[in-house]
């Protein structure tokens, strides 16, 4: 008795459907596979009826991908994957990652931590297609197709899977000359009185902080001001600009350089506050070139020297 499970669509259907979404529509696929519209058309009908789902909104113009479409799409490039790490395989190309990789970082992490080593990156991965979006904006995997992306803070609801790069803490920081001209205290109300700058994703939303070991509720001033970049608020600091808080893994080397002061060492943040996480569709099938990122950042941001 046979009792492999029996799909109820055709794999061969699989590289059409693909395509008609990765070139935004039959032409392009019809043009990027070499074959005719109607077969790509046909193939795409008979996908459609085999699954019982729509996949594509269409009109005389242009087709538009469904949500179900979307989900599917995610399968398929999985699928994908597999087979073409599994042609490397067997062509001798193991270990040989190589392919377009997109990846979505905030701004500051790409040019503190990433930009200065993506010489060795490329030194290491020449065939590996890297292509960056630095943004702040909320990364969604599915829509936006990014193959990985690194976000700030615990992602405790996320369905994708995750890597922690970095579990800084966020600190309180100033001035040598600022704190040599004021009388700064060591409890939050003394601080917050200092504060002039911050980041926005912290200063949007109340904090949880312990002050000598109780926990105290932290809601940022509106006369604070807030930038989407915590490299712009460190150099606002440095320059004088008060107090504020900053994740600990953009301080390091200005601290050790005299540029900045730890202060309100027992005002503490959640130690997750600051965390950096790496966040992919899945563990099992993914793909060499992403593996191969994936472990450059991790080596990058936990070796000896993370600015």
């Amino acid at each position: 008795m046979d009792e492999r499970p029996k799909m109820k669509w055709r794999i061969e259907d699989i590289p059409v459907f693909h395509a008609v979404v990765a070139t935004g529509g039959m032409t392009g696929a019809s043009r990027s596979l070499g074959m005719p519209k109607s077969s790509v058309s046909k193939s795409v009908a008979r996908l459609e009826q085999d699954l019982g789902l729509r996949l594509f909104d269409r009109n005389s113009r242009r087709v538009r991908v469904t949500r179900e479409g979307e989900l599917f799409f995610q399968q398929c490039q999985k699928i994908l994957d597999q087979v073409s790490e599994a042609d490397a395989v067997m062509t001798g190309l193991v270990g040989v990652p190589n392919g377009r990789l997109s990846v979505a970082l905030p701004p500051a992490f790409c040019e503190e931590i990433l930009a200065p080593k993506l010489a060795e990156f490329h030194r290491r991965y020449p065939l590996i297609e890297l292509d960056v979006e630095a943004t702040t904006r909320a990364i969604d995997m599915l829509a936006d197709r990014f193959d990985i992306a690194v976000v700030v803070g615990v992602q405790e609801d996320s369905e994708l899977a995750q890597k922690v790069l970095i579990g800084g803490r966020l600190i309180w920081v100033t001035s040598p000359a600022y704190l040599s001209a004021h009388d700064i205290g060591d409890d939050v109300r003394a601080l917050e009185s200092h504060l002039m700058i911050c980041e926005r994703r912290y200063g949007d939303r109340a904090l949880m902080i312990k002050q000598h070991g109780h926990l105290v509720r932290f809601d940022v001033g509106p006369r604070v001001a807030r930038i989407n970049n915590p490299l712009a608020v460190r150099r606002a600091v440095v320059h004088g600009a008060g107090v504020s808080f900053l994740p600990e893994h953009y301080c390091a080397e200005l601290l050790g350089e005299g540029l900045l002061v730890e202060i309100g060492t027992e005002v503490v943040f959640d130690t997750r506050a600051a965390q950096l996480t790496a966040i992919f569709p899945s563990r099992k099938l993914i793909s060499s070139r992403a593996r191969a990122f994936l472990d450059f950042l991790e080596e990058i941001c936990t070796g000896p020297r993370v600015p």
